[in-house]
């Protein structure tokens, strides 16, 4: 099994690559396209020279280890993707021949959080409108994917994975639970700027509080991705 799980930034998406990983039958792949996203784009994201450096910056061979041989010793793979990466420059047809996932959060949590690791952030930054469009891609081609917010998940993590893997086909592993702190060998070279939090971690903590407080600018790009919200939040598990 391959398993693409689609997401913006700060939406626990590492948390659930930690879950996966830490499970005896995946091994997990951290963002693929983020050198070949930041090469065509030539944004300077934070730490750019080191991903540049850690990963291919060709979407065909970086799509060719998402589909190839998998790893020795492992049955299934895990694919932590940002749905912002999804460029035109990047083919999407290979999508059709894994399991797709999406990972939804409130969108004024993610820019929140976004925000302190990222100054002025922009609304495409945070992926929702990406994320309606590769949902819509996928189901115009047949597919089914599913949708898990992750408020529910920080509420009930168990009873939402053991679903999840209901719906996966696979067995839930109470390993997925928990995972140990400091990060994991799935980690990408980014990693020491953006993952503090859940290296700080070892399970998915607490219930969401209340919603933040935004300045004016962050609360205009939240509201104009709150449409989007809406739209995935209608599937979600």
């Amino acid at each position: 099994m391959r398993l693409a799980v689609w997401s913006g930034p700060r939406n626990i998406s590492t948390a659930m690559m930690y879950s996966f990983a830490n499970r005896s039958d995946f091994v997990a792949v951290d963002e693929p396209f983020y050198a070949s996203y930041l090469y065509y784009t030539g944004l300077n994201h934070p730490m750019r020279d080191d991903i540049l450096g850690s990963q291919s910056t060709d979407p065909r061979e970086v799509i060719a280890t998402l589909t190839g041989e998998q790893k020795a010793g492992s049955s299934s793979q895990y694919q932590k993707h940002m749905t912002h990466h999804m460029i035109t420059q990047i083919p999407r047809e290979w999508m059709l021949d894994v399991t797709n996932i999406f990972l939804l959060r409130h969108p004024a949590r993610v820019v929140s959080s976004f925000a302190k690791k990222y100054p002025n952030p922009a609304v495409n930054d945070i992926g929702l409108s990406q994320q309606v469009a590769l949902f819509k891609y996928l189901c115009e081609a047949g597919q089914n994917p599913l949708v898990l917010n992750s408020e529910d998940l920080r509420q009930e993590p168990e009873t939402k994975l053991r679903q999840l893997c209901d719906r996966l086909g696979i067995e839930f592993q109470t390993s997925m639970l928990t995972w140990p702190k400091g990060g994991m060998s799935c980690d990408g070279v980014w990693a020491r700027h953006w993952y503090n939090a859940v290296h700080g971690s070892s399970g998915f903590g607490d219930k969401e509080g209340v919603l933040p407080r935004l300045n004016k600018q962050l609360s205009d790009i939240a509201n104009k991705a709150f449409p989007d919200y809406e739209i995935m939040m209608k599937f979600a598990l």
